[in-house]
């Protein structure tokens, strides 16, 4: 009786020690395996598109002045006032410098008397040849006298239209005493001080002013690159376009300036020395901010869409090289790695310049419960929602990364 109580004991031990290190098994295949107890993981797909977008390229370039004016005087004389502060803005027709207006004061009252005097000459004159038109039907005087008469009138009109001239030239020359800004824009340093002696029409400038707003925008282009642009930039014709290629100022921290403008014309001859061409863009500068000389890099945008490819920036990932990748779904539902090569952002997607054809499925949620090769569940996706998927593409297995390398 009690042999028979032992041996069910021992029955039962086995059992336990059987069902415990099945247990164990058990337990170290899931810990062994994680993704079997998962199942078929489910992806969400991007299904690449064609969309419609504006061409851009980016150039480097300096900026001009819109206008750049040299003043200099037009009368001889010495310098009295320097009327205007360095460095600000002025105005057309705001009076810069004042010379000494004493001579030219004095030559215009002398016109002034010349054409008085030649005014009451021609009073007689006028008078007499009058009356000589009398006197000659009666006999009185000679028609040649008469003819003389009418001549010696006729000088003293001239007279007076020539003392006239020199009277206006007498005020003109006055008036230049006083040096006016030819343009408005802002003045730089004056190169002369008060006492200095002034030339009409001397070589050296007394200042610069610049228009700075807008402002020019130069930028060079390699010639045999240029057609390429032009076709690219300047838009098609057949589609009735009328639209300016803009033109967005980068500053050197890569951020935008103000407003757009647009490209104005590009230069007609090539530089021998550097084999470029000279694209010109005029952009506003409201804050003139930019100045002349600067150096930038100018964005241009062309008017006319053109289709190309794109994904949500999330998807793109990084092989250990540093080569830009997808991970695809291909037709047999499994992962795919793809490399590929992208252009510029648009937004939260970029452009794919390379590797990746219409219709195919980019996976954009997911990523960190796959592998290559792994077949998966398909979840497709809005194109709006794929774009803004939340960035889980840098949480992706190193295993995939590994795979694709």
């Amino acid at each position: 009786m009690q042999s028979r109580n032992v041996t069910r004991v021992c029955a039962g031990l086995c059992a336990l020690l059987l069902s415990l290190t099945a247990a164990c098994k058990k337990e170290e295949q899931q810990q062994a395996n994680p993704m079997a107890m998962m199942g078929t993981p489910e992806v969400v797909v991007y299904q690449v598109a064609e969309q419609m977008v504006r061409p851009q390229v980016e150039l480097p370039g300096r900026t001009a002045a819109f206008r750049v004016a040299e003043v200099r005087p037009q009368v001889s004389g010495i310098l009295m006032k320097r009327l205007f502060t360095e460095g600000s803005e002025v105005k057309e027709g705001q009076v810069l410098y004042q010379i000494d207006p004493a001579i030219y004061k004095a030559t215009v009252e002398s016109a002034q008397a010349r054409l008085a005097q030649a005014t009451a000459v021609e009073y007689s004159a006028r008078q007499k040849a009058t009356r000589y038109r009398t006197l000659v039907q009666t006999k009185a005087v000679s028609a040649q006298e008469q003819v003389e008469m009418e001549a010696a009138w006729k000088q003293a009109q001239a007279e007076i239209a020539a003392a006239k001239a020199a009277l206006e030239t007498a005020k003109i020359n006055l008036a230049y005493t006083k040096v006016k800004a030819p343009v408005s824009g802002r003045i730089g340093r004056s190169m002369v001080t008060e006492g200095a002696l002034m030339t009409a029409q001397q070589p050296n400038a007394l200042a610069v002013i610049q228009q700075l707003d807008p402002l020019y925008v130069d930028v060079n282009q390699a010639a045999d690159e240029m057609l390429a642009l032009q076709e690219k930039m300047g838009g098609r014709k057949e589609a009735g376009n009328t639209e300016p290629t803009r033109v967005q100022v980068l500053l050197a921290n890569g951020s935008e300036h103000g407003a757009p403008g647009s490209l104005e014309f590009s230069d007609v001859t090539v530089d021998q020395g550097t084999g470029t061409v000279t694209v010109r863009a005029i952009v506003p500068n409201p804050d003139r901010s930019l100045l002349p000389g600067m150096f930038i890099r100018a964005r241009l945008t062309s008017p006319v869409e053109e289709g190309t490819i794109m994904v949500p920036q999330a998807a793109v990932q990084r092989t250990p090289r540093g080569e830009e990748m997808l991970l695809l779904v291909n037709a047999a539902s499994k992962v795919e790695p793809r490399l590929i090569q992208t252009g510029r952002n648009v937004g939260q997607q970029v452009i794919v310049t390379d590797g990746l054809a219409i219709g195919d499925r980019v996976i954009v949620q997911g990523l960190q419960k796959i592998r290559p090769e792994m077949e998966v569940k398909v979840v497709q996706a809005e194109p709006e929602k794929a774009a803004a998927a939340p960035a889980q593409a840098d949480q992706a297995a190193p295993q995939a990364e590994q795979k694709a390398e």
